[in-house]
């Protein structure tokens, strides 16, 4: 399929896609497939007023009503996955499995969501008052802002939108300006499952934000906006939550990931390779997951690492949307240059730079297509604590476990992490206490692929939100704790005494 074919399968044609002032490219080819216009901040507080009223509507249907609509998002991307992946992969540069596999997210996030609809569970509690009952009951929050980055474009918005949803909480998506096309393909499905729905489903229940960084904030400002995910860089979200934080707001957010793989002796290299290639490469090192720092014992570097290099010398880096493909491009030259100085840094530190540079400038001179790069360095130097958004991973040796743990924890990121080793003892001391200081931290499997099932997300600089499965729906709620005196007295609460 042509990039028109991509897009029209999606819903969205040229007449909606011209005549604006916002360039959307393709990091494909990079070349332009749209120019659309972008809100005002007046129009996003018109949205928001919008959402508010179908917030007051939204949370009188019942929660397991609200899971019917859920569910039937999840059979429409059911139907328009191929398509819907494929405009991923367009918009964002994966490779077209990695496109389908974050539609299948979706999908994942929604036959949960509609589960959790019934079971938005509370607490029964002791009192110590006789004839007294208290528990904890949980209800709609209000609004909620959903900030999304260019690398997962559509996945981050459905582990908060489906939550939300069944949750009582209407939901407006901004969308990262450099790949707004796939938020306005879902919110196409969206509107045809609020037809399906019926008259329960008020308007305004979903929206989309189209535009700059001026928008995010007009989220984050309207006291309205009773909840903002965001998703995206360590100074982003620096920025949403001091705006939040002058009204109180609440924040969930999921920034930076500088994750570490430690290798020990006992581990099996074969499986070790494996997860390595895919956890630094896939997505072109773009994920907030992807495996950035790579520390091997002494005993077992030398069988490693010179195997990983030949690895990556022949992987194959291509068009996306290609069969056989398993890199593709950069969002932007942008990023090509960020990646071209943290390997010229990693060098003058010491560094030996195995790949790296552009290639494919002959058939795609427009787009960012690179060789992923392994630096394997004297140390854990200024550069290797610094998150560059590419397919570098830098590699050190480590003799004690202490200290590779020390070294994995030594960075200001702390979302995933891992081990590889078949030696029980270190595994679960890697997940004990004095291990791991990350959200996600896996046993002989990678830092990224993480399953819907479980929350995501990290702490540190990677601010400390969760979102998707466990009990991360709680986020979208407010809490309230009951107390029920069904007694003819009224005793106090510690044996106070107060008699008029």
């Amino acid at each position: 399929m042509n990039h028109v074919d991509i897009l029209a399968a999606c819903g969205l044609t040229q007449n909606g896609l011209t005549g604006g002032t916002l360039s959307v490219t393709t990091p494909v080819d990079g070349s332009e497939i749209a120019r659309l216009t972008p809100h005002s901040t007046t129009e996003a507080r018109a949205m928001i007023d919008t959402a508010h009223a179908a917030f007051l509507e939204w949370r009188k249907v019942p929660a397991p009503r609200r899971g019917e609509f859920v569910r039937l998002l999840g059979e429409e991307l059911r139907r328009q996955k191929a398509s819907l992946g494929a405009l991923v992969t367009l918009e964002c540069g994966k490779i077209l499995q990695e496109g389908l596999g974050e539609v299948q997210e979706m999908i994942d996030i929604c036959d949960f969501a509609v589960g959790l609809s019934r079971q938005l569970y509370g607490l029964t509690i002791a009192s110590e008052r006789p004839g007294h009952a208290m528990r904890e009951t949980w209800h709609p929050m209000g609004v909620c802002g959903v900030i999304t980055a260019f690398n997962f474009p559509v996945a981050p918005w459905c582990w908060n939108a489906a939550l939300a949803l069944v949750c009582g909480d209407p939901v407006i998506w901004k969308p990262s300006e450099k790949t707004p096309l796939t938020a306005l393909a879902v919110q196409n499905i969206c509107e045809r499952v609020r037809a399906e729905f019926g008259e329960d489903a008020p308007e305004g229940l979903t929206q989309v934000l189209v535009g700059e960084r001026d928008l995010g904030a007009a989220l984050t400002a309207h006291p309205s906006v009773a909840i903002v995910s965001a998703t995206g860089s360590v100074p982003m979200g620096r920025a949403v939550a001091a705006d939040l934080a002058k009204r109180l707001g609440r924040s969930i957010l999921e920034l930076g990931g500088n994750n570490a793989m430690i290798v020990a002796p006992s581990a099996d290299l074969e499986m070790a390779l494996r997860a390595i290639v895919f956890s630094a490469v896939g997505t072109a090192g773009q994920r907030c997951t992807s495996l950035r720092r790579l520390i091997v014992h002494e005993d077992v570097y030398d069988a490693l690492i010179p195997r990983l290099v030949k690895t990556y010398e022949g992987l194959p880096v291509g068009d996306p949307l290609a069969d056989g493909t398993l890199v593709g491009p950069l969002i932007d030259v942008q990023a090509l240059a960020a990646m071209d100085a943290a390997l010229n840094t990693a060098r003058s530190e010491g560094g030996t730079v195995h790949g790296g540079g552009q290639i494919l400038t002959d058939s795609h001179a427009a787009a960012a297509y690179v060789r992923p790069a392994i630096a394997e360095m004297p140390s854990q130097t200024a550069i290797v604590h610094h998150e560059t958004f590419a397919p570098i991973l830098y590699v050190v040796k480590y003799r004690d476990l202490d200290d590779a743990i020390a070294m994995q924890n030594a960075v200001p990121q702390g979302l995933s992490s891992c081990i590889f080793s078949t030696d029980v003892r270190e595994t679960e001391y890697f997940l004990s206490t004095v291990g791991s200081d990350c959200g996600i931290a896996n046993v002989n499997i990678g830092p990224s692929g993480a399953e819907i099932g479980g929350a995501f997300g990290g702490e540190k600089d990677t601010g400390g939100g969760r979102e998707s499965g466990s009990d991360a729906w709680k986020g979208y709620m407010r809490r309230q704790t009951n107390t029920i005196n069904y007694s003819r007295e009224l005793p106090l609460a510690q044996g106070i005494r107060f008699d008029i």
